[in-house]
């Protein structure tokens, strides 16, 4: 999933509305598909293997419905062109590339796919659309960008909410495409951060008997980030696996601009998600003055800077790629992130496939409770939701039936089916149908490896103690913030509080830039997620 800076947001004078609905009903009733016959029979096999020797195999049947590639192939829209803006290549990139394809070859239409580095992804996006100029129809972006681009996305049709599909997406993925109480994101994936493990390590007798020697405690998944940094500080550097090179720890995503702000969130969340106090984990909510520099914030990048100790070689500079290839390689014992590390390590060809565990992000012995301002100790565990790829349809666009049928098509049962199972993809379950081990299991997944996969993240949808991405207006120059104060806490250069002051000081000047009435009202419908309210 994810991959470079967050930057800051490019000021763009708007435009008269006007232009942005420039799109008349007759534009509409001219760019409606005709009817052709059908290419494919109902319940047909679906393969990506021509596409590419990089494609697996795997054989899925069409499943019923509207967006079928039976339902979807009778649709003419020959001589029309969509226009879509995604990530680079491989993540979200690779399949709106080959969904374009396949979408092009069964409707005659034409798609231009234009793929943007994350770092610039967000203005190339929200620059045309400020300017009320519709240059994507169709736009693939991380999920916690809404509150910036809510204003010029077109509401998902009713017709298409009603598909199968739609009303198998849960309901935490549902609250993630609403805003304003509209659906107006097309849900294409489901993020959160999870524990991944080796347990042919944790299983070895030699491992846990030394781990013994060690400790005193047994060798087991960690429930808490202090087990965790123990875990990694008796087995890093040592050949866990006799492969004659060493294991490290842990693998994290530590680069400043490539997703530091949301390990570093997941490391803060049972210190700072409170199960006893509402009114919200970033800001407080009414008066939206920055918690975060608060001690449950605190202590998790004390953390963080002590886990360095268990990293691999190079691991103060890894990004997410490094992260997903140095768990899902066999290289690092354990690591928390996306699906993706995990995906990797479940690949046909993988070294390490059905000796890993996913588990619930560890926990803590202690949560911070601001409102007395003391640590209740107590056991406790925050779930958490990181924001996801999501797509949406431009509200100016001219060709809005087309790009609701392709993002129909793009998330359709069979093609999701498919792109679970391809790591590089970034496209992790988000509908209730994907929490059934039995089709991890068709995958070739051992049955204890995807019952424990499917409880981790099931659990998640059902854990009442949530922490959501800060969606609101310029939450590019927040997380941007809190990764630079980060990254100096990792280098050395400033404690884990100056830090954090400092970007409690920067989130202050950001919220009074933005209008603090603004972030406000948005930041309401984050705390009204986490709170269950």
């Amino acid at each position: 999933m994810r991959s470079r800076p967050y930057t800051g947001l490019v000021a763009v004078a708007a435009v008269a509305a006007l232009t942005a609905t420039a799109c008349t009903a007759q534009d509409q009733e001219q760019h409606r598909p005709k009817e052709k016959a059908a290419l494919f029979k109902p319940g047909s096999e679906i393969s990506y293997k021509k596409y590419g020797k990089d494609y697996p195999a795997t054989k899925v049947k069409d499943g019923p419905g509207p967006c079928s590639y039976e339902s979807i192939s009778r649709k003419d829209y020959s001589g029309q062109t969509l226009k879509i803006i995604s990530h680079a290549v491989p993540v979200i990139g690779e399949p709106t590339q080959l969904h374009a394809k396949q979408f092009e070859e069964i409707t005659g239409g034409k798609v231009e796919v234009v793929n943007v580095p994350f770092g610039e992804l967000h203005q190339k996006i929200l620059t045309p659309l400020q300017a009320g100029q519709p240059a994507y129809d169709v736009m693939f972006y991380p999920s916690l960008w809404i509150g910036d681009m809510a204003p010029y996305l077109a509401p998902v049709p009713q017709k298409y909410l009603d598909t199968p599909g739609m009303q198998d997406v849960t309901q935490a993925y549902m609250d993630v495409a609403t805003w304003d109480g509209k659906v107006v994101q097309y849900p294409v994936d489901g993020d959160r951060h999870y524990l991944k493990v080796r347990t042919d390590v944790l299983k070895d007798p030699k491992w846990q008997a030394e781990y013994k020697e060690a400790t005193g405690k047994d060798l087991k998944v960690p429930t808490t980030w202090a087990e965790y940094q123990e875990m990694g500080d008796v087995l890093s550097g040592r050949d866990l696996d006799g492969d004659g090179k060493k294991n490290y720890g842990s693998a994290e995503v530590t680069k400043r601009d490539d997703l530091t702000f949301s390990a570093f969130i997941s490391r803060a969340a049972p210190y700072v998600k409170n199960p006893d106090v509402k009114g919200g984990v970033f800001f407080d909510v009414e008066t939206m003055k920055p918690l975060i520099n608060t001690p449950g914030f605190v202590r998790a990048l004390e953390d963080m800077v002590k886990a360095k100790s268990t990293w691999a070689p190079g691991g103060a500079n890894f990004g997410l790629g490094d992260e997903i290839f140095s768990f899902g390689g066999g290289q690092a014992l354990m690591s928390y992130s996306w699906d993706d590390a995990f995906i990797q390590a479940q690949q046909p060809d993988s070294r390490i496939r059905n000796t890993v565990e996913a588990a619930p992000l560890p926990g803590s012995s202690e949560v911070y409770n601001r409102t007395t301002k003391s640590w209740d100790r107590k056991a406790n565990q925050a779930a958490y939701f990181t924001w996801g790829w999501t797509s949406a349809v431009a509200k100016a666009s001219s060709h809005q039936e087309m790009a609701f049928d392709y993002l129909c098509f793009f998330s359709n049962e069979a093609n999701t089916a498919l792109d679970l199972t391809i790591g590089r993809f970034g496209v992790n379950p988000y509908r209730i149908s994907h929490f059934d081990p039995e089709f991890w299991e068709r995958q070739g997944w051992d049955k204890d490896v995807a019952e424990a996969y499917v409880k981790t993240l099931a659990g998640m949808e059902e854990n009442p103690n949530r922490v959501f991405d800060l969606r609101v207006p310029g939450v590019n120059q927040f997380m941007s913030a809190l990764a630079n104060g980060v990254a100096a806490a990792l280098a050395g250069q400033e404690s884990p509080q100056r830090a954090l002051d400092g970007v409690a000081g920067e989130w202050t000047k950001i919220t009074d830039r933005i209008g603090k009435e603004k972030v406000q009202s948005a930041y309401r419908d984050v705390v009204a997620l986490e709170d269950g309210s």
